[in-house]
């Protein structure tokens, strides 16, 4: 199945440029011109990311955000003619996952789009994370994914956002090993930047802090020349 995205814009040219670029990199876009089009869109499609250009003839960009985030947590890469620290900071505050200053180019924004996918744990053009499994029975981790909490045996962990999204990854799938360059590409926001010896020294911060909360359990395994697993018998 190609990912669903919808592209949210009321400029023909951009957005046929943008719809063209989406489905040469293997997604499946639907594009549409109002903030109330994209909402019936939304409602009765199964989608994977949305697309919105902030400035639509009938609504802001940011109000639509709001009201997308009110019944869903698909992932928003907002579009802006704008690049303001203050509009770019209020973007992402009520829930954009990224943010794309005019002009871009449209493969750029098809990157971005895969990026995002990544992160979330979604299809980022071809390289589908697997549908996580049910919980294993006792597993002291619960996921809080609007407040971007994680508990570990009820207590609250203090993670920096790329501590949060490793874990998550990690707890989607207890047992399945992650190597570092697949760790790097699902939680870091900019994957490339990154080196194996980050994945490292993050995971060594993550594990002092679950070692704070149980020091008698080891809840991430290192698997040596391969990468790392959350412990999957509790």
């Amino acid at each position: 199945m190609k990912p669903k995205i919808l592209v949210v814009d009321d400029e023909p040219s951009i957005l046929d440029n943008i719809l063209y670029a989406l489905e040469l990199d293997g997604f499946d876009p639907t594009g549409c011109a109002t903030g109330a089009a994209a909402l019936r869109e939304i409602a009765a499609g199964d989608f994977a990311l949305v697309v919105l250009d902030v400035g639509l003839p009938d609504t802001n960009g940011f109000d639509l955000c709001k009201r997308i985030r009110a019944g869903s947590q698909v992932p928003v890469i907002f579009l802006t003619a704008r690049d303001g620290e203050v509009d770019r900071i209020v973007g992402l505050e009520i829930g954009a996952d990224d943010y794309v200053t005019k002009p871009f180019s449209p493969r750029e924004l098809s990157a971005r789009v895969k990026a995002v996918l990544r992160r979330c744990g979604g299809d980022g053009g071809g390289n589908a994370e697997p549908k996580p499994k049910a919980s294993a029975p006792g597993l002291p981790f619960r996921v809080d994914e609007v407040r971007m909490q994680i508990t570990y045996f009820g207590k609250v962990l203090g993670l920096s956002s790329t501590e949060f999204r490793l874990l998550r990854v990690l707890c989607r799938h207890p047992g399945r090993v992650y190597s570092r360059a697949q760790l790097m590409d699902i939680a870091w926001e900019e994957p490339e930047t990154a080196m194996e010896r980050t994945v490292d020294a993050h995971v060594k911060g993550v594990r002092a802090k679950l070692k704070a909360v149980n020091a008698t359990v080891e809840a991430i395994e290192t698997h040596r020349g391969m990468g790392y697993s959350l412990r999957e018998i509790w």
